[in-house]
């Protein structure tokens, strides 16, 4: 059974990348049939249609980072941290819907664990996740007996997994804080520059600040940088991002906020397609990248302390490589205790 479920999973991968890249059906040994891989396309044009950041592109960046995390080696060393489950529980999954797929890691924890996921769809991300499991369901049919899809109130359950703002949380709190769970808030991501980084290196700096167009909890919202840095390396760094700007929703969130600082008097640097402002804020606005100076890595380190319950993760030097801040190189579980 275990063994089955890796298996599948690790198949699901395979398709994923498939799905990510190729134009057409390239035949079986994609692992899909054509209706299957012609039933996807479809799901991303209506997912693409219903929801403006949800563009194909952004889409087929999800597949291909999943498509890396499903290896068999990366699935092998997830799943060997964790013994086969005694008894099926169900598993509430409250799913977020601020980029494509984001509450798929919380089914595949729960599935892979041997529980039965009760899952909640954001409105804003309600086509993609079920064509995903339609898929897994090929390599897989247990799959089906596995997944269970609800609206509205949650049913009873014996776990929960939820994720919103930090407002939902006091929801989250009130009605599931006596059962197992998982509950996450707003968080945000971080770069930490030191002035020796290659032109390679800030190029790939520009990914990690606009994949997903800056909505994910993984997208760079703020750089630290050492007193007296040169900020013309950054913009010359992220000017091969400047295509952005053609996205409506993007550039309507670029507009109002450069003619609202603009307004209010407050200091900015823009280029067109990403506006720089200085803040001792965490979370910069979409179209936006806050930055702040620090005099040394102590004082820096000292901060980071404290701002470690609101940080996803750290791009910079002895951190996450640059561009990869979207692309976790292993599964990191919340698979419950019960």
């Amino acid at each position: 059974m275990r063994e089955q479920r890796i298996s599948g999973l690790v198949q699901l991968g395979l398709a994923m990348n498939t799905l990510a890249t190729a134009p057409h059906w390239p035949g079986y040994e994609s692992g899909i049939s054509e209706t299957e891989f012609d039933q996807f396309r479809a799901a991303e044009i209506l997912a693409s249609q219903k929801n403006g950041w949800f563009t194909i592109h952004e889409i087929r960046r999800a597949l291909s980072n999943w498509a890396k995390s499903l290896g068999q080696a990366k699935v092998d060393r997830w799943m060997s941290k964790y013994t086969q489950t005694k008894s099926t529980k169900r598993v509430g999954i409250i799913c977020a819907g601020n980029i494509p797929m984001v509450g798929l890691h919380d089914v595949i924890c729960v599935v892979m664990s041997g529980h039965h996921a009760v899952i909640r769809l954001s409105s804003e991300d309600d086509i993609l996740i079920p064509a995903v499991i339609a898929v897994w369901k090929s390599f897989d049919p247990e799959i089906s007996q596995r997944c269970e899809w609800v609206e509205g109130k949650l049913p009873a359950t014996d776990a929960v997994i939820a994720t919103g703002s930090n407002n939902t949380m006091r929801y989250f709190e009130y009605y599931f804080s006596e059962k197992p769970h998982v509950f996450r808030g707003n968080r945000t991501s971080i770069a930490i520059l030191n002035g020796d980084e290659s032109e390679e290196e800030l190029n790939a700096l520009g990914t990690d600040v606009f994949a997903y167009f800056g909505l994910g909890c993984r997208s760079i919202s703020k750089v630290f940088l050492p007193k007296g840095y040169d900020l013309q390396r950054i913009f010359a760094a992220l000017f091969s991002y400047r295509d952005i700007a053609q996205h409506n929703k993007y550039a309507n969130n670029y507009d109002y906020h450069r003619a609202l600082w603009m307004m209010n008097s407050e200091p900015i640097l823009e280029n067109g397609f990403v506006i720089l402002r200085e803040s001792d804020a965490l979370h910069s606005p979409v179209a936006t990248l806050y930055y702040e100076y620090y005099s040394n890595e102590d004082e820096l380190g000292k901060k980071l302390k404290e701002m470690k319950p609101m940080l996803q993760c750290i791009v910079g030097k002895n951190h996450i490589d640059f561009g990869q801040s979207q692309c976790p190189g292993y599964l990191i579980s919340p698979m419950l205790r019960m």
